[in-house]
């Protein structure tokens, strides 16, 4: 069966280091060619980008409509901003292309539901980029607590927080987009929280952490998530907190679950690392049984996580199970609830089911 052929809408420095150079194997120093899909353009609203495209062998579009009238692109992968995450979906819909969207997959509830529907109309597999769930020590991770290698499980908590220098990116300026760390680092918190314990937050309250930065969005967030066993957990998301050196930030980018029996922390797993031997920081996973000896666990087989999620993707079209969107609605619910709370002093914000 012939590969999906995919175009990358939005080609800035994570769309060409880690969607093209990782994801679709362009980097070919450190990754053999997927056999589901390949890029084979992109385009940016800068020109300046087009260099770096061409490098990599991609075709570079003038404009998004010269993208999406190419017949040979099966696909596109949305990397703009966040607010044109929707508008650019519902053309390529339109132009008859599947669609990978990065997250938020929208701003409002109500763009959000447009276009899963329109996907839904046309026949379309439509997905956003929850990257971090094909990790292999989150797979072993989840595997372990749904088990019962903790015990019973009542509570964990989840930590996206670093230092930010540039006030001016739009993460930082623009609170319509979305983009302070509640919708671009805790919304990564959320999935994951769901994906290692198994089960769908019911309730949120969140509270912002003291403002001390000079950025228009918040400067973080603690945020609690609740669910319908009782049980809950806590995420704390900021872009005001140094963590020592580089090195010590990405690693402090992890997780801890609490049971009965033990406790499983990581290190290092909630960032944009799979876990290869080149990465600039060795990830960890371990259990403490409280006798002061944490087990390492270790993982699987290692496969890059952006390229798990193109090939599912890719798969899902050349099969005809198309993928529906939900899970990154659900998020967008949870994101909203959040803020709901954070601007209402903390209170309990239910998620809309």
């Amino acid at each position: 069966m012939a590969k999906i052929n995919y175009g990358i809408i939005g080609f800035g420095g994570i769309a060409e280091n880690r969607i093209a150079k990782e994801g679709f194997a362009c980097d070919t120093s450190r990754f053999s060619p997927l056999k589901k899909a390949k890029l084979v353009g992109a385009v940016d609203l800068n020109p300046a980008r087009r260099a770096a495209a061409e490098a990599l062998g991609l075709k570079w579009y003038d404009s998004i409509d010269e993208l999406l009238k190419d017949k040979s692109i099966d696909a596109v992968f949305i990397a703009t901003n966040n607010a044109s995450h929707v508008p650019v979906a519902l053309k390529a819909f339109a132009a008859g292309k599947h669609v990978i969207s990065e997250k938020p997959m929208a701003t409002a509830k109500a763009d959000a539901l447009k276009a899963i529907r329109e996907a839904e109309k046309r026949g379309l597999s439509y997905t956003v980029d929850h990257m971090m769930v094909n990790n292999a020590l989150h797979k072993k991770a989840a595997a372990l607590v749904q088990g019962g290698k903790l015990g019973a499980v009542n509570d964990c908590c989840f930590h996206m927080e670093c230092k930010t220098s540039n006030g001016q990116a739009w993460r930082c300026a623009n609170i319509a987009e979305m983009g302070g760390p509640i919708g671009d680092m805790a919304s990564h918190c959320f999935y994951m929280m769901e994906f290692i314990l198994g089960k769908k937050a019911v309730k949120v309250a969140a509270s912002y952490l003291p403002k001390t930065m000079p950025i228009k969005v918040e400067d973080g967030a603690y945020i609690k998530l609740f669910f319908g066993d009782g049980s809950c957990g806590s995420v704390k998301a900021a872009f005001s907190e140094p963590r020592g050196s580089t090195r010590s930030m990405i690693s402090n980018l992890g997780f801890e679950v609490y049971g009965e029996t033990g406790v499983l922390r990581s290190y290092g797993t909630m960032f944009q690392l799979s876990g290869h031997d080149d990465e600039p920081v060795k990830l960890r996973l371990e259990i403490d049984r409280f006798d002061g000896k944490p087990q390492a666990v270790r993982p699987g087989r290692i496969r890059n996580i952006y390229q798990c999620l193109i090939e599912k993707h890719a798969d899902s079209i050349r099969t005809g199970r198309r993928m529906d969107g939900r899970d990154g609605f659900h998020n967008l619910l949870i994101c909203k609830a959040a803020y709901e709370s954070a601007e209402n002093g903390g209170r309990l914000v239910p998620v809309e089911a």
